[in-house]
């Protein structure tokens, strides 16, 4: 069985978000219904919108063969009143195979009673490099319907939307523009500034076309009855107008398409639902501290603009534009499909890495009215968790920066505008409306430090020496506020190249001296800075964080490794170390007489991290190798743990009973546990899991990180959880997004735009065995396919390359090169060819070897 192919209870908990990037979505549920509306620029889990629905009927010259609407049976057990929105009342289908495979939702519907096969595919183009077409505020639905029968049928399918508008007085009103026919759904005397203004439009291309304006307006279940007695007939539908909205209710329009089809025939339907909410504001200031909002005192409600109302006028352009352009969008999407999923990979891990590219199409993610990108770290039920594209948790997600490098460097341009302090300190949430201020917390030093390495990153994804230029010396600034007198937290007070002050992290407290994981960090980061010094010919600075970084790196391998792993130097009974910063209220445990929330001698899952950053940015060693392979497999050993249930969990439960997976930090025996020690310390944060999951592959321990990913996915089958939605502090959290760095540990991606190299070196692949990778970089996307003759073949799909070395990773002896078809010169190299002049690519890389 597939693990993309959902049947019957593994369809129980679905919700597929469809919708933009920072557009918000709308979710299909595992028996078809359209769920989570979540396009009021905000969180709605478990919303429905009245009645609406898509259905399908036949008939032929002796009438009515079947109506139903497109969902299927609940699965058992039912439990309570089923809401008749579900539209579960009405005849529907029995059964449908529930094919997910992200963007892309085929829902085959099963049921002997009706005259057809029908599926809907439900998508929005994801189209990498594409941003624009990639953010359209839309639902497309095409139905297929294939003729099983052996006479000709007259199929019919609809379109049901009730008026999704938020205001108190609402209208519909049917349309035609050329090819596209419509119903727009609008909002009645509201400013469209307002931010609760709002319009949708249900919109098809179908030539033969019938609808009703309006449902019959009647009391008690009036309207419902009317719709479904005229729909299932052989009448042709009649429109209905009413000349005026009626405050405080919605009216319901539907629009039907109708094909003849001949049997053994299939034809298409094509819908396209989109929404205008164009208003934002930050609704968020002022709510509870649940929402770990720690800008609560700044109030601004001042509206901006989402970035596809820029885009498109209303809905109606957004629809009008989404047919007219159906055929390349969808093939497009197809063809990152077929290049995504063609990948060579273990199951769980492709499943990992597509599943969680629905997180950039949820609430989580915002486009400012510029085209910048925003996030949350999740979301809550109808609240975002943690605001301001958080420094800690985003800089785990991997897929932006592959996918849309654009938005990547967005979110480099906003921190560097508008969270740096003048002092160099980043904050490590953005306020909105931008250009807000409101009351400072500490720089983050995982946030701070390895912003600065990701800015080395996608500076290398996209080689844009000019956009490095403008930001070095703030760059410059973020890195010397590590010793600057200016930070109170007093990082590296003696530019030592240690961490020794106070250090706020990504757990939400503060460890105290030096430590492996965030002095890792300080490392990465010091070297980040040489590499892009280097680069721009400052050889002044790239002395400096050389030297700095080569003294940080010798006292981390030499002092905060135990001999199994790496971990924190600090005596927890010492209260000066907490008092030295004014901390011993909140850090210093009297009872025990320790300091709180220390890792202290814990194996932590993080303590590498900054390694693994490394790794897939392309800088210098960190942790020494022998020393980190052994760190990865005492993390292995003490913190997987094979049944979850096993231990006692005092702090968020993300997995349970016999669900496994690695937790926060683990104790070994023999070693000083802090009474109350590191924070979360017995979660299993998914995010991490993958972080430690692909380091693990990396180095070739391939079958515990496999374990690990697998233990992961485990949790998301769809019986027991939603597979798009995976959780920490909130749902369709960003951290997740470390397991796009699978795809790059398995393919082992190299890549420098600047420098004209990329290449791959395939973790974990035999002599003589094929390999196959989706890869995307600034300046184009495609594949590469290794042959079992050692033959190696690069496609671009989409943009081009310009090389001066292609990395090919293995000991196979190359004796052609060809780029587009025409044989080049080349110089072989250990693992590698390289061109006398840089060339460019637009097709394909062809290498033969011997």
């Amino acid at each position: 069985m597939s693990t993309f192919t959902y049947y019957k209870d593994r369809q129980r908990t679905i919700s597929f978000p469809v919708g933009g990037l920072g557009t918000g979505s709308i979710g299909i549920a595992g028996n078809g219904c359209l769920i989570d509306w979540q396009v009021y620029n905000r969180p709605a889990m478990g919303t429905r919108n009245g009645y609406s629905h898509f259905a399908v009927k036949a008939q032929d010259e002796t009438g009515l063969l079947d109506a139903r609407v497109l969902v299927s049976d609940l699965e058992k057990p039912y439990m309570g009143q089923v809401d008749e929105k579900t539209m579960l009342g009405m005849p529907h289908f029995r059964e449908l195979v529930f094919e997910g495979r992200y963007p892309v939702a085929e829902l085959s519907f099963l049921d002997e009673r009706f005259p057809g096969k029908v599926t809907i595919r439900y998508y929005n183009p994801f189209i990498p490099l594409n941003d624009k077409d990639s953010s359209i505020p839309g639902l497309f639905a095409d139905l297929i319907v294939e003729n099983t029968t052996d006479h000709t049928i007259r199929y019919t399918a609809a379109g049901v939307v009730t008026n999704p508008n938020k205001g108190r007085c609402t209208s519909n009103h049917y349309f035609e523009d050329g090819r596209v026919k419509g119903i727009r759904f609008v909002t009645d005397g509201m400013d469209e500034k307002d931010v609760s203004y709002s319009d949708f439009t249900l919109a098809t291309d179908s030539e033969e076309v019938s609808y009703q304006e309006y449902w019959f307006r009647g009391n008690w279940r009036d309207h419902v009855e009317t719709y479904w007695r005229e729909f299932a007939s052989c009448k042709p539908l009649p429109n209905r107008h009413y000349e005026a909205g009626i405050a405080d209710y919605k009216d319901t329009g539907i629009l039907c398409a109708s094909q003849v089809i001949a049997p053994g025939e299939k034809k298409e339907f094509h819908y396209i639902l989109t929404w205008n909410v164009p208003n934002c504001s930050n609704y968020w200031s002022g709510l509870d501290i649940s929402t770990s909002n720690i800008h609560y005192d700044v109030c601004d409600r001042t509206p901006w603009k989402n970035y596809y109302a820029v885009l498109f006028q209303d809905s109606r352009a957004s629809a009008a534009y989404s047919l007219e352009n159906r055929p390349r969008l969808l093939a497009e999407t197809r063809e990152f499909m077929d290049a995504m999923y063609s990948t060579s990979i273990p199951e769980e891990a492709l499943d990992a890495v597509t599943a969680n590219l629905a997180i950039l199409r949820s609430p989580t993610c915002l486009r400012l009215e510029d085209g910048s990108f925003y996030g949350w770290e999740g979301c809550f039920d109808d609240v975002g968790s943690c605001e301001g594209t958080c420094t800690h948790v985003w800089n785990y997600a991997y897929a932006l920066p592959f996918l849309f490098p654009a938005l990547s460097r967005s979110i480099r341009d906003l921190e560097y505008t508008y969270s740096q302090q003048k002092d160099g300190g980043l904050e490590f949430r953005l306020r909105l409306p931008l250009g807000s201020t409101g009351r400072r917390f500490h720089s983050c030093v995982d946030g701070q430090l390895g912003s600065v390495m990701l800015i080395y990153r996608d500076y290398k994804i996209s080689g844009d020496r000019q956009w490095l230029e403008g930001k070095w010396e703030k760059i410059k600034k973020a890195v010397a506020y590590a010793w600057s007198e200016e930070n109170t937290d007093a990082w590296d007070r003696k530019k030592q190249g240690v961490l020794d002050g106070r250090q706020h992290h990504t757990l939400d407290m503060e460890l105290f001296g030096p430590n492996a994981w965030l002095q890792g960090f300080y490392v990465g980061a010091l070297y980040a800075a040489a590499e892009m010094a280097s680069v721009l010919g400052d050889r002044e600075a790239e002395a400096e964080y050389g030297q700095l970084a080569e003294k940080g790196k010798e006292y981390l391998n030499r002092e905060l490794f135990n001999g199994e792993y790496f971990y924190q130097k600090i005596d927890v009974r010492d209260s000066s170390i907490a008092e030295r910063f004014q901390a011993g209220s909140d850090y210093w445990n009297e009872e025990k007489g320790q300091i709180k929330y220390q890792i202290a001698e814990g194996c932590g899952i993080d303590q590498l991290l900054a390694q693994w950053h490394a790794n897939l940015c392309g800088l210098p060693e960190i942790f020494e190798e022998e020393k980190a392979r052994t760190a990865l497999a005492s993390i292995f050993h003490y913190n997987y743990k094979p049944a979850l249930g096993d231990i006692y969990n005092p702090w968020r439960i993300f997995a349970i009973d016999e669900e496994s997976g690695v937790i926060m930090c683990e104790w070994p025996e023999g070693t000083d546990k802090p009474a109350i020690p590191l924070t979360y310390a017995q979660e299993c944060m998914d995010g991490m899991q993958y972080q430690v999951a692909s380091h693990m592959i990396q180095e070739g321990m391939t079958e515990q990180g496999e374990r690990i990913i697998k233990a992961v996915r485990e949790k998301y089958r769809g019986d027991n959880r939603n597979p798009w939605c995976e959780i920490e502090c909130g749902s369709y959290y960003a951290r997740s997004m470390a397991s796009y760095a699978l795809l790059l540990s398995y393919s082992g991606f190299i890549y420098d735009a600047a420098s004209g190299v990329m290449g791959f070196r395939p973790a974990g692949r035999k002599e003589k065995e094929g390999f196959s990778s989706f890869w995307s970089m600034g300046s184009g996307w495609g594949t590469v396919r290794y042959e079992k003759d050692g033959s190696v073949r690069l496609v671009i799909l989409h943009g081009s390359l310009m090389l001066k070395q292609f990395v090919y990773g293995t000991g196979e002896n190359v004796t052609s090169v060809s780029a587009d078809g025409e044989k080049t010169a080349f110089i072989r190299e250990k693992d590698a060819v390289s061109f006398p002049e840089e060339i460019r690519i637009e097709k394909s890389l062809e290498l033969k070897a011997d």
